[in-house]
């Protein structure tokens, strides 16, 4: 009995001593911390919207183990930033421990009212201060803050927030989504501010959205725009001389600023011109990051549904460019990777793709469905099967090309018209295992549907994962296109002169590019 109280107390004993630790045993730190970066950057943000998490690791590799005074933002409480230093949110920290070869966390966000400095932009900085009584170490905070005009649905007065109606279930019911009416002040987009749309923001009966040149749009999670029946579009970029910068395109992407995000697929909805929208018209525009890029639905006409030219719609989670039953004309346009489709005409219609690029070498997941798909049939919103005439599909001195064999599929319901030309363009399809051989649909000798095919050569690409789809010196589309149809789109997407010896595509190959 007696052992067994000697072994309590030297068990309490040792406890205590252990619980001491912390007291007793911590050097203060000497300025030979060593940090996981010199500058926070936490990229561009746009006003009063909370910045991303970023994170800063702080090292002590020394044998001993330290405490640091104080952990602090230069400018205190009033500092724009926010911390959370090793589980601990807040501003300003006292006798924060580290111990022996190892390592903290520290979190850091922030938000930003541009309206305190009256600026367009402003670069916030601020400086995170690790102080003892012999030194003190800095890491620069940096952030781009910027203004922006902000769209969104109203809370009504039941707590919900707006919503329009997208159409109508096999039952009867409306469907609805998050957004809004765009109002007679807010129908022209201009270039001094990027938009920030929350929801769809719906253009009416009779009203035109007119983009200026050089305008930035971002959408929110499951937000876009909605041209709606007898509304309209118009985008109008011009040509840039900065490829970088690309000041006059016109861009649509999602609203997350982060430079890890720029090439993720699926951050926002789509643009969306809704059954009975009129002759929209699209040009030196890039859509990029969506789930659908651009959804084009409505019927044939004097006039088509959409005309865009010198434009590319890239990295879309499904379809980059989807017509339904609808007309649409398209100048060197580039639709690139995408989850499913670069090209998606469904339910018939009327298309015509003059220099046009189709290049799906999406890497995100396994791919469904080749680049370029054409069918006359297709679902409607309530599920039924809907069956209508394809009564053209056009294309001349084009590109289809990406990373599987096969990169057309042609369906048709026997029932309605089916017709198509491809002419004068450079195709990937490698049927290596005679799935069409029997298919009259992929005669290739057929010149009733195609004429001048170049099959399975190399377009040489400059950078297929970066969307990049300039061609390169051994490229099989180099002065091959028909000159009648260059003639008709002589100058490419970049304003380069395609009139003696074009090559095929959106692009002209040029030595300098």
């Amino acid at each position: 009995m007696y052992r067994a109280f000697i072994y309590i107390v030297l068990a309490i004993v040792l406890v205590n001593i252990a619980s001491c630790r912390k007291d007793f045993q911590y050097r203060e730190s000497s300025g030979r911390l060593q940090f996981s970066k010199d500058t926070v950057y936490l990229d561009t943000v746009f006003t009063n919207i909370g910045s991303s998490t970023y994170t800063l690791k702080v090292y002590n590799k020394t044998s001993d183990d330290i405490l640091i005074p104080t952990v602090q933002l230069e400018q205190g409480l009033s500092s724009n930033y926010r911390l959370n230093v090793d589980g601990e949110a807040g501003k300003v920290f006292e006798d924060v421990t580290i111990m022996a070869r190892d390592s903290i966390f520290i979190f850091i966000e922030t938000t930003f009212d541009i309206s305190q400095v009256n600026q367009n932009e402003f670069l916030y900085t601020d400086i995170l201060q690790f102080i003892s009584s012999s030194s003190e170490q800095r890491i620069p905070l940096v952030t781009l803050i910027k203004d922006a005009v902000f769209l969104f649905p109203s809370v009504l007065a039941d707590g919900s927030k707006e919503s329009i109606v997208i159409g109508m279930d096999g039952e009867g019911n409306e469907i609805r989504v998050e957004g809004f009416i765009l109002k007679d002040s807010q129908l022209d987009f201009t270039r001094d501010k990027p938009y920030v749309i929350y929801g769809y923001a719906a253009v009416d009966e009779g009203d035109t959205l007119k983009v200026e040149a050089g305008s930035r749009l971002h959408f929110h999670k499951d937000s876009g725009i909605l041209i709606g029946d007898g509304g309209r579009i118009n985008i109008n970029g011009a040509l840039s001389t900065d490829l970088e910068i690309m000041e006059n395109e016109v861009i649509l992407e999602g609203d997350r600023m982060e430079p890890e995000l720029s090439e993720i697929a699926g951050q926002w909805g789509t643009l969306w011109l809704a059954q009975g929208s009129l002759n929209s018209q699209i040009t030196h525009c890039t859509i990029k990051n969506a789930t659908v890029g651009l959804l084009v639905e409505g019927q044939t006409g004097t006039d088509p549904t959409l005309t865009i030219k010198n434009s590319s719609i890239i990295n879309s989670g499904t379809v980059n460019l989807w017509g339904r039953s609808t007309e649409i004309k398209a100048e060197n346009v580039v639709l690139g990777n995408a989850g499913e489709a670069s090209l998606l005409c469904d339910i018939g219609g009327a298309y015509e793709f003059l220099h046009c690029t189709f290049a799906n070498y999406w890497s995100g997941s396994f791919r469904l469905g080749p680049a370029l798909q054409l069918s006359n049939f297709g679902s409607s919103a309530s599920g039924e099967l809907v069956v209508r005439d394809l009564e053209s599909a056009m294309f001349s001195n084009c590109i289809i090309y990406g990373n599987t064999s096969i990169e057309i599929g042609l369906r048709s319901d026997e029932s309605a018209a089916f017709n198509f030309t491809f002419s004068d363009l450079l195709l990937s399809f490698n049927d290596a295992g005679g799935a069409f051989e029997n298919n009259p649909l992929y005669d290739f000798e057929n010149d009733l549907f195609y004429s001048n095919i170049i099959l399975n050569e190399d377009p040489d690409f400059m950078n297929t994962a970066r969307n990049d789809f300039r061609l390169g010196p051994q490229s099989s589309a180099l002065d091959t296109a028909n000159i009648g149809t260059a003639l008709r789109v002589p100058l490419d997407i970049l304003g380069i002169d395609r009139s003696a010896n074009p090559d095929l595509g959106a692009f002209e190959y040029t030595v300098d590019q």
